[in-house]
């Protein structure tokens, strides 16, 4: 097959060409570098790479008429700042219509989107959540230009009116990850800088096991519409800084301070995977400990000169 990646030299989506390249697929991905890596993929005769943003609506035009892919793969997302607020509407909005209005006209045979479990909002009704969850309920309820943009972005891609499924993710990592507390915690203590934890819990869910049910979406299983994916299941973030510790084998002079999360911090956040579960035959199997390991090998292989945050306190001056 002939897969687009948008994106695809971030962390999932440099992942999933991996992936897609070693079964034998013919892959062309486009990314602008903002938070992708050039050593993210290497040179391969199936893989082509376009430099460019999405937010360029001839670039994604030419590119869709030149390559004619059968599958897209929307993994292309602006979050490196917080208050940048425009680049996040032209990537994640913008963008995704630019992707969603070129697979329809190329007859893309399934477009596949990467969502974030934010789209329910920062105080969610329920736990854990389900796929009849509304859309930013609650107080505080979009939290971030990021979740706001992304939520439209997918909208646009339902309306497009390809065969679409988008994925709602819980908290992935692994290997070259470069937002959240995995890799802040790698970056502080490697450099000797103090650290604290705060008092919640999250759903993480390990690259290698997120692309998993990708290829399967990508080879047919699943029906349009919307898919949790997560182990279901949570980890305080004291303990995944305890795996970092470990895993770098390091002893600390004094335990971590813990610290309470503010008005905007859920103290967990569950979502549901049993329709993907059943529907794609699929559940998480890396142990924490494991994916950890990984990821803390491929920080030392490859560095860490800047982590990213697409989250900003509620209320803070903007």
């Amino acid at each position: 097959m002939k897969v687009l990646i948008t994106g695809g030299a971030g962390f999932i989506g440099s992942h999933l060409a991996e992936a897609l390249l070693v079964r034998g697929d013919t892959v062309l991905v486009i990314d602008n570098y903002a938070t992708g890596r050039r050593d993210n993929l290497s040179a391969h005769k199936n893989l082509t790479l376009v430099e460019g943003t999405i937010a360029d609506g001839s670039l994604v035009e030419r590119v869709f008429d030149d390559f004619r892919p059968d599958l897209v793969v929307h993994a292309a997302a602006s979050y490196k700042d917080p208050d940048n607020w425009v680049e996040d509407v032209m990537t994640n909005v913008l963008g995704s219509a630019n992707v969603g209005r070129a697979s329809k006209k190329s007859g893309v045979g399934r477009l596949i989107y990467l969502q974030t479990s934010l789209c329910y909002g920062l105080q969610p009704i329920e736990q854990p959540i389900t796929l009849n969850h509304p859309l930013f309920s609650g107080r505080y309820a979009g939290g971030s230009s990021y979740a706001i943009t992304k939520t439209a972005g997918e909208q646009f891609l339902e309306l497009c009116g390809v065969d679409f499924v988008s994925f709602r993710l819980a908290n992935a990592y692994g290997p070259r990850n470069l937002s959240g507390p995995l890799p802040t915690f790698f970056h502080r203590l490697t450099n000797r800088l103090p650290c604290f934890v705060m008092d919640t819990r999250r759903d993480f869910i390990f690259v290698g096991d997120l692309v998993e049910v990708l290829v399967k979406a990508l080879s047919g299983m699943g029906e349009r519409g919307y898919y949790h994916v997560s182990s279901g299941s949570d980890y305080s973030i004291k303990e995944l800084f305890d795996n970092v510790v470990q895993a770098l084998g390091i002893r600390l002079e004094k335990e971590v301070e813990v610290r309470p999360r503010g008005v905007d911090d859920v103290y967990t956040i569950l979502i549901d995977p049993s329709k993907t579960k059943r529907d794609f035959q699929w559940s998480t199997h890396t142990p924490l400990s494991e994916g950890v390991r990984s990821a803390i090998e491929w920080y030392k292989t490859h560095g860490i000169t800047q982590t990213y945050t697409h989250l900003k306190g509620v209320g803070e001056k903007r």
